[in-house]
């Protein structure tokens, strides 16, 4: 049993007299991922996701490895820069594969399934919990900061104000997939604004002659010379933080017109952050010693305290909400990853449906909330990042790679967009540069990583490829997804491949399952 023959709610409630059809609801012709997502909101799931706690952690940790404030500015021009000749990469992916699920789906599709398998068990396991655990954490902590001034807030104070927000977005985003857009259309003008205050006071300061640590004889000034492997542990710190820049392909079916609005959104969005990213370091290092960033735990907080005087509440609060947004949008574009790789048989199938209603994942989402409460639970998160850091770059490489082959594999393909061929080597060339001195300068942390990713290799020979498994297991599934369908009104959504745009070879697998008639 695939779960697939459980995919309908039983048709009638009991009781099928006239009485019984009166209290019908009234059920939509055909359930399906609504497509609600225009070009703005396109943008802004993009910035929403990647400014999230990033341009308030890594700046520290960037600076820490880099040695300078000129090299950790480099570092951050860089990031941008890579992150750039990615999205480009991944826009071609996305117009030639418009599938949800981005690197996941991308990957199944061009390596096949135990590859795809390993980079969902690692996001699914760890990347993404551990990410939201992160920035729900830098919220708590932010929102609590002016209650506690003078001590680090309490250690639950802090859990169970990021669980609360958790759950809050998590009911936001089972009950619209409208409602969940216009937070993060909202909370990302929020963020903007934000990083806009720090960047015109950091600007008045520079006009005012404030700038001597931004001087190239001071900002190049090395106390230590860092090493190749110190330099690329400051890349993955700046990659943490413009991590994200990849999370508008993991909603490609549920984007209004993909095939456009994907790449031009792209377009918009990375260029736009790379230069809010520089210019806000720009203005920490304007008001800030190397030695007080580095000593801060809260570098918006302490540029605040020093600038800002009696309004330097609003960092606290400008903080708090961008990261609100961030956990928004992650909860959004992660709970697809669960539904793609349900949809694909690899995860159990009740996290391939949606509310026959709303249209919302329900179960990708409950799954999503859970797991990151659960690491939440577990302790200190923030040790996680360069863990996090390395399987993201991990998984980048592999899809990237996968193009080249792609392009080898089927070079007849209609490609609406193609890159050229010197921008997926370029990035294949650093990303190559930046793992290896990786491992060599920390090989533990990138030792872990990998560890997490090939503990899916006997899940998915167990999980997955056993196809022969005893009759009593496959009962145990059939009954626990019809009471999970039951508990959330889900339903198998019907996919249509004339509205995805894609060519035969991309109808949806599961587009058999069609559309299932509910009643409550």
């Amino acid at each position: 049993m695939d779960g697939q023959n459980s995919g309908s709610i039983c048709s009638r409630p009991h009781g099928t007299g006239t009485h019984g059809r009166k209290k019908e609801k009234k059920i939509p012709d055909r359930v399906t991922l609504k497509k609600e997502i225009g070009l703005l909101s396109a943008c802004t799931i993009i910035i929403g996701n990647i400014i999230g706690s990033g341009i308030f952690i890594s700046p520290k940790g960037v600076l820490e490895h880099s040695g300078s404030v000129g090299v950790a500015l480099v570092v951050w021009v860089l990031g941008g820069g890579i992150a750039a000749l990615g999205s480009l990469c991944y826009a071609e992916l996305g117009v030639t594969i418009p599938k949800s699920g981005g690197d996941y789906s991308y990957v199944t599709e061009i390596f096949g399934g135990l590859t795809g398998f390993l980079l969902l068990w690692s996001a699914v396991l760890i990347m993404y919990p551990t990410t939201l655990a992160v920035i729900a954490l830098t919220f708590s902590s932010y929102v609590l900061q002016p209650v506690f001034p003078n001590c680090v807030p309490p250690y639950m104070a802090t859990r169970m104000l990021s669980a609360t927000c958790l759950l809050l977005l998590t009911w936001v985003n089972c009950s619209s997939v409208r409602m969940a857009t216009r937070i993060q259309d909202v909370f990302t003008v929020g963020k903007l604004m934000a990083l806009g205050l720090i960047i015109v006071v950091g600007l008045v300061q520079i006009f005012n002659g404030n700038y001597e640590a931004l001087t190239p004889q001071v900002a190049f000034s090395l106390e230590r010379t860092p090493s190749v492997g110190q330099i690329a542990l400051a890349f993955l710190q700046a990659s943490f933080a413009f991590s994200g820049w990849n999370f508008l392909n993991y909603v490609t079916e549920e984007v209004v017109e993909p095939r456009r609005n994907l790449p031009r959104a792209i377009y918009i969005s990375i260029p736009l952050v790379t230069f809010v990213y520089t210019l806000t370091n720009i203005a920490y290092f304007s008001s800030m010693s190397p030695e007080e960033l580095l000593s801060s735990n809260a570098v918006a907080v302490t540029f605040g305290e020093k600038l800002l005087g009696m309004f330097s509440v609003i960092m606290p609060i400008s903080v708090a909400l961008s990261t609100f947004g961030g956990i928004n949008g992650y909860l959004f574009t992660s709970s697809r990853l669960c539904f793609s790789g349900a949809r694909e048989g690899h995860l159990p199938s009740l996290l391939a449906m949606i509310h026959y209603k709303k249209c919302t994942p329900i179960p990708a989402l409950l799954v999503c909330c859970t797991a990151t409460i659960i690491i939440l639970c577990i302790g200190e998160t923030h040790n996680l990042i360069n863990y996090v850091s390395f399987i993201n770059y991990l998984s980048y490489g592999v899809t990237i790679a996968g193009l080249l082959h792609y392009r080898w594999k089927k070079p007849n393909l209609y490609r609406p967009i193609k890159v050229n061929l010197l921008v997926p080597v370029c990035y294949l060339m650093f990303w190559a540069v930046l793992l290896g001195f990786s491992l060599y300068s920390e090989p533990v942390v990138c030792g872990v990583g990998l560890v997490i990713m090939l503990t899916g290799v006997p899940v998915y020979f167990l999980g997955v490829h056993w196809k022969e498994k005893p009759k009593c297991i496959y009962n145990f599934i059939e009954r626990a997804t019809h009471v999970g369908q039951r508990l959330c009104f889900v339903v198998f959504p019907q996919l249509d491949p004339i509205e995805l745009a894609s060519p035969p070879e991309w109808t949806d697998r599961s587009s058999g399952r069609g559309s299932v008639s509910v009643n409550s």
